[in-house]
């Protein structure tokens, strides 16, 4: 998704070429694909709607008013349902995924920053930005069911595979909030050393990767015992990443330095970083495990990199300033 043009670029990924381009509307955000229907979904931040793409034909099929400002989309564990979050007008949607119809509708808190499904399918979680709270909504209904005070200014948030925490990054107090869900309450608050970026919770659940940008590094949170356990030194500034599908191997981006850096987990070991281009960001590995794509914002490109080797094939032009990335085969 490219957010300086409002285009969504297509990549081959066997002959490695940009194969379309799509507009989709201004400031595109937050690109998911489905995980049932051959679709790509996605967030017009200014056109304050949902898009949602035909992977096979590369046609926009449905624009859905959502409110101003949505960043995201996620799905429910079934993909019959995605649920949205308008930051700019406190609301958020559930909107039928065959149909492309709103389903259903509440208000939230105070800027909420997007909407996340538990994986049980039961709870929708919405980390209020401006309230400094974390609401808890029935998926079928979204009846708010909870209300629960965090650290200040959350935004991100990951969920544990069994669904009886949650974890959101605070970005105005440098702090981890981890939320019981079941008792739907705060168990403690984590200080980092610095603002929160990007999320990366293991497979497993065992593990949360934390990337913080200003103390240059990656903290790692013990999930079970909900507590910081080390902290490793990676690189300038550490933002975006990805994992391999059993959690082996990280591969984290740096805005500053122009490249990846893959991190063996078991052992806690950086292996040789891999250059891109100007400020790397989103990072996804494709369902194979062949290849790591790396959307770089201000070069307007794709590195494309053979995990096998660890090393750069080819970068493909895409748009202007492409921030978010999906893969999807069909």
């Amino acid at each position: 998704g490219n957010a300086g043009d409002g285009t969504v670029s297509v990549v081959d990924l066997v002959r490695l070429e940009k194969i379309a381009t799509i507009p989709v509307g201004p400031s595109p955000s937050g690109l998911r694909a489905h995980p049932k229907f051959d679709q790509v979904w996605g967030a017009s931040t200014e056109g304050g709607y949902a898009f949602v793409i035909d992977a096979a034909t590369g046609r926009i099929t449905s624009r859905i008013p959502v409110g101003a400002a949505p960043f995201a989309v996620d799905f429910s564990p079934d993909g019959r349902l995605a649920y949205v979050a308008a930051s700019g007008s406190a609301t958020l949607v559930a909107i039928d995924c065959r149909t492309g119809q709103v389903v259903a509708r509440a208000r939230t808190g105070r800027k909420p920053w997007l909407a996340r499904v538990t994986p049980d399918g039961r709870h929708v979680l919405v980390p209020n930005r401006d309230d400094s709270t974390v609401e808890v909504f029935d998926a079928s209904t979204l009846a708010l069911l909870a209300t629960i005070g965090v650290a200040n200014h959350p935004e991100q948030l990951v969920i544990l595979p069994d669904s009886s925490v949650a974890f959101v990054s605070a970005t105005g107090s440098n702090e981890i909030s981890a939320i019981d869900l079941r008792r739907r309450a705060l168990i403690t608050n984590l200080r980092l050393h610095g603002v929160p970026a990007a999320l990366l919770l293991k497979p497993d659940g065992g593990e949360l990767y934390v990337n913080v940008p200003d103390s240059h590094g990656l903290e790692i949170i013990d999930t079970w015992r909900t507590e910081i356990s080390e902290s490793m030194l990676l690189g300038s500034a550490p933002t975006d990443g990805t994992m391999t599908a059993d959690g082996s191997l990280v591969y984290v981006s740096d805005v500053a330095a122009g490249r990846v850096t893959p991190i063996e987990m078991a052992a806690r070991r950086l292996l040789l970083p891999i250059t891109t281009g100007r400020h790397p960001g989103p990072c996804a590995l494709d369902p194979s495990g062949d290849l790591l794509l790396v959307a770089n914002e201000d070069s307007g490109d794709l590195a494309v990199i053979r995990v096998r080797t660890q090393s750069l094939i080819t970068m493909i032009p895409v748009g202007s300033h492409p921030s978010s990335l999906a893969i999807k085969l069909f």
